[in-house]
């Protein structure tokens, strides 16, 4: 039997770890709006609302721009590797996001093989033939409701998420949603399937912050295991945002068209973050 390089295993291991971030990307946006007290819901009419209030809020803003800071650090057959990379983000609704790198540093490699592998790919789910099969939907997943959390921003409810194929692309955890928003506000996961034999373990964490009255993207950490050839951790911090253009919502109970477009896949809720990532672009 033909013997795998540990080269190309890590090598390959580190670009699927690129797809797995991008496989469960974030929405354009959630936006908060002002709402009466809590009532508790039924799962079915959180995901309902989840839906619904994610089509008004992807639809409403339609340009901004932010900064993004990737950093990877990997421990392997392939020595201790680490690298940063800054880019600034432009998103034009509904497909466009341009990516400009402002600088770079540490491993040559990881840089040019890497993030730049993240971004392509990115750009590439960002279509909307890509977006179906990966939305945080009853189509996809199956839904449970464990329960609601009170924070200092307000109360989450917790749902865990199964998913309805063994899709590489998508994962099984939890995730927080907001009660006011309807947004999904944290999530902990990991791939419903290994995308490969040499991936042992992958957990996902990501977070949002509130950006003027939207959510947007605040931190993503990636950690995965490969075996017999390291560990890596890719991390995202997004910072400096600027909403450029936005339109109204809609008002609360207004008649909406048919929900068709991406449903909210990660998020994060106030204060929380992963390990390694810092609140010092949140406005």
């Amino acid at each position: 039997m033909e013997i795998v390089s540990c080269r190309n295993v890590a090598v390959g291991f580190l670009i699927l770890l690129c797809i797995l971030l991008v496989a469960v990307r974030e929405p354009p946006t959630h936006a908060q709006r002002d709402t009466p007290a809590i009532v508790p819901l039924t799962v079915e009419q959180v995901v309902q609302n989840l839906e619904q209030r994610t089509q008004e809020r992807t639809q409403a803003l339609q340009h901004f721009e932010g900064i993004r800071v990737y950093r990877l650090q990997y421990h392997g057959v392939l020595g201790d590797r680490d690298a940063n990379m800054v880019v600034k983000i432009n998103y034009q609704s509904p497909i466009t996001k341009d990516f400009t790198v402002i600088s770079q540093s540490g491993s040559k490699f990881i840089s040019d093989r890497i993030f730049k592998q993240l971004l392509e790919s990115e750009q590439e789910a960002l279509r909307l033939e890509n977006q179906k099969p990966t939305i945080l939907n009853t189509e996809n997943y199956t839904f449970a409701l464990v329960g609601t959390e009170q924070t200092s921003e307000g109360v989450r409810y917790v749902l865990s998420v199964l998913p309805r194929s063994k899709n590489k692309f998508l994962y099984r955890g939890r995730v927080w949603v907001d009660a006011k928003d309807f947004a999904v506000v944290r999530i902990e996961a990991e791939p419903a399937k290994s995308p490969s034999f040499w991936i042992k373990k992958t957990v996902i964490e990501q977070t949002y912050a509130k950006v003027n009255s939207f959510w947007l993207p605040a931190c993503s950490r990636t950690e995965t295991e490969v075996r017999f050839s390291g560990h890596a951790v890719l991390s995202i911090e997004y910072k400096d945002y600027e909403i450029i253009k936005a339109d109204p919502l809609p008002a609360e109970g207004e008649a909406q068209a048919p929900i068709d477009l991406e449903v909210a896949t990660l998020g994060v809720s106030g204060r929380y973050l992963p390990r390694g990532c810092s609140f010092s672009g949140r406005n």
